[in-house]
C-alpha cells in the first residue's frame, strides 16, 4: 500500500480540498479488496444497510428512480464482512485521514460501496458532510477505483478549493447536475478538475468539497470502495443518516459519537 504522504501531498489536500494517489494499492490488494467487495455485495443481497434497505436522509424522493440509476450503493460492509472489517479497520488508512485533516484522532463514519453499472446517470455536484450526523469542516473520505474510473464510465471531478467556502447546506443529489450553484452562485463559473484513475489508485476529498461523478456511458461496471472519515470527539447533530433507529434512542444532541461498535476509532497519535 503507498500509504506515505509527503509535506507536498497534505499541502495539495489542503489547498484545493482533494489529493490523487496513484498505484495506492499493490496489484495483490486491490485483487483482495475486489474479491472482498463481491462477497460483501452478494452478502447484502440489494440492502443498502446491515440492517435496512434504505437510508435516512440520501437523495430527493421525487428524483427516487432517477437516484437509484446514479449507483447501487452500500454502506457499513465492514459490520457484516469479515474482508471488508480487515481492509476497513486498517490503522495505515485512519493515518493517513489524519494527517491529512491535520487530527490527532479519526473514526469510521461509514464505508460505502459505490457501483456505476452499465449506463447509470451521472452523479451530481454535491458535498458530503451535511448528510452526516455530525458536524467538522475536517471531515473527509477516501474513495479507491476498484476498475479504471476513466472519462466514459463515470471518474470524479473536484471543485479545487470550494471546501474553504462551503457551508452544511446540501440541495442534495437529484437530477439536476448543477442544483449546488444554486446554494453556492461563488462557484457556478469555477473549473472543475476531472480525476480519471487506473484501478487500485484513490483518492481523498475533504466532506465539504464540491465534486461529482460522469454518468457510466459503457456496458461495464465502475467499482469504487469509498470510507468516510469522522475526526475523533465530534458529537451528534441530531441527523439520522446511517445510525440505527436503537442508537438513535440512546443519544441526545450534543452526545459524543464514541461508540466503537457503531464508529470505531482507527488510529490515534496517543
Amino acid at each position: 500500500m503507498n500509504n506515505n504522504l509527503s509535506s507536498q501531498d497534505i499541502a495539495q489536500y489542503r489547498r484545493d480540498g482533494f489529493l490523487v494517489i496513484e498505484n495506492f494499492l499493490s496489484p495483490d490488494e486491490l485483487a483482495f479488496w475486489r474479491t472482498a467487495l463481491d462477497e460483501a455485495v452478494k452478502k447484502r443481497n440489494g440492502n443498502k444497510m446491515p440492517d435496512r434497505k434504505e437510508v435516512y436522509g440520501k437523495g430527493d424522493e421525487n428524483d427516487k428512480s432517477y437516484y437509484d440509476n446514479v449507483f447501487d450503493q452500500l454502506i457499513n460492509l465492514w459490520q457484516d464482512n469479515e474482508k471488508i472489517k480487515q481492509i476497513m479497520l486498517d490503522e495505515r488508512l485512519g493515518k493517513m485521514a489524519a494527517e491529512l485533516a491535520g487530527v490527532d484522532g479519526i473514526r469510521i463514519w461509514h464505508d460505502q460501496a459505490l457501483i456505476k453499472k452499465p449506463w447509470a446517470n451521472p452523479t451530481s455536484w454535491h458535498l458530503d458532510t451535511p448528510y452526516w450526523s455530525f458536524s467538522d469542516r475536517r471531515a473527509l473520505s477516501i474513495w479507491v477505483a476498484l476498475d479504471d474510473a476513466t472519462y466514459e464510465n463515470g471518474c470524479l471531478f473536484f471543485i479545487p478549493e470550494s471546501y474553504q467556502k462551503t457551508t452544511f447546506e446540501n440541495p442534495g443529489i437529484g437530477k439536476n447536475m448543477g442544483a449546488i450553484f444554486t446554494t453556492y452562485p461563488e462557484f457556478k463559473t469555477s473549473k472543475s478538475i476531472a480525476a480519471p484513475m487506473k484501478a487500485g489508485s484513490c483518492s481523498f476529498h475533504n466532506g465539504l468539497t464540491i465534486h461529482g461523478a460522469h454518468a457510466n456511458m459503457t456496458p461495464g461496471f465502475r467499482r469504487a470502495m469509498t470510507c468516510a472519515y469522522m475526526p475523533d470527539g465530534n458529537a451528534f447533530n441530531g441527523t439520522p443518516n446511517i445510525l440505527s433507529e436503537e442508537a438513535i434512542s440512546r443519544l441526545k444532541v450534543g452526545d459524543l459519537l464514541n461508540d466503537n461498535e457503531i464508529t470505531p476509532l482507527i488510529y490515534t497519535k496517543i
